[in-house]
């Protein structure tokens, strides 16, 4: 049996899919995103969509949860070529000719997600542990952000939104970075240092004030 004949076609597209998806990280084009900041400071309001729920549950179950999406696929991809080459294989030699490419697909499908979700149990423990999008506090500072709550002034902190390199928006306390200076509610502002849980911020704008 030929592996590029007709019937083997959803098999040799998956497999061409994961050699792109293998290229593209090996030249850096791609995110395994397993590094990183992964400490967790108390304060910090993060937020896992994939931890809660009948969804999340699922996808633990799948594996997703375990290792990074990337990873993920293209172990499924390599699972799905295999077991569905396999079944063309021995289709032929039981009854005499493979199945319809969609059928084997279909097959070979189902087979691949559990047959994935074991797979990257063991890929898991090999790769670095506690891979999170949580951040540290010190991975905020050089941030933009923007003052929700209140007016900031020396020794009176704000309420100050910003997001980490994930998207995932945190709530800090800001003072000025300048003793004199006032960030208002609104502002937006770039976070320049930290001591302890307060944060110091320099305005990215004057204000202009009214006529």
């Amino acid at each position: 049996m030929s592996l590029l004949a007709d019937y083997n076609l959803p098999f040799v597209i998956a497999m061409g899919l994961m050699v792109l998806a293998l290229v593209l990280q090996l030249v850096g084009l791609g995110d395994f995103d397993v590094g990183g900041d992964v400490d967790v400071d108390a304060g910090l309001e993060v937020g896992d969509a994939t931890s809660t729920g009948i969804g999340g549950a699922l996808l633990t179950l799948l594996g997703l949860g375990k290792v990074p999406l990337m990873v993920w696929l293209m172990v499924f991809l390599l699972l799905f070529t295999v077991i569905g080459m396999s079944i063309q294989a021995l289709t032929g030699d039981l009854i005499g000719g493979p199945l319809y490419p969609w059928l084997a697909a279909l097959f070979a499908g189902g087979a691949s997600l559990p047959a994935t979700a074991i797979a990257t149990r063991p890929l898991a423990r090999l790769m670095p542990q506690d891979e999170t999008t949580a951040v540290g506090l010190d991975s905020l500072v050089g941030r933009r952000g923007k003052v929700s709550t209140g007016k900031a002034l020396r020794g009176s902190p704000a309420r100050t939104t910003v997001r980490d390199r994930h998207g995932h928006a945190h709530h800090v306390m800001l003072e000025p970075h300048e003793d004199a200076s006032e960030i208002h509610e609104g502002d937006e502002v770039l976070l320049v240092r930290r001591e302890g849980q307060t944060f110091f911020g320099v305005p990215l704008a004057e204000r202009k004030l009214a006529p």
